[in-house]
């Protein structure tokens, strides 16, 4: 049905307008992981190193980006008249 499309569609896109769908968010941290990886290696070059570095930076931002309209969500999800009023979350200590 067209409502059930519709919610689905709106559970995945951000209130920005931009979508970023948890498959999406997920393929990009993948790409940073792997990308890490092969920095890591240290066998790149100085202009492959500078490139990885930019694309890196780049899917970070992504994968921020993401997570922060994930955990806007959770806090109108949570309190829609005042999303503000939820406390932030917590890291878990490592």
């Amino acid at each position: 049905m067209p409502r059930n499309s519709t919610a689905a569609a709106s559970a995945t896109a951000p209130p920005g307008g931009e979508n970023l769908p948890v498959a999406d968010f997920e393929s990009a941290l993948g790409e940073l992981e792997a990308l890490v990886g092969r920095m890591e290696e240290g066998e790149l070059g100085l202009d492959e190193s500078l490139g990885a570095f930019e694309r890196g930076i780049s899917l970070y931002r992504q994968c921020r980006s993401a997570l922060d309209q994930a955990e806007l969500k959770v806090r109108q999800l949570l309190d829609p008249l005042d999303p503000d009023s939820a406390s932030p979350f917590e890291a878990e200590p490592s």
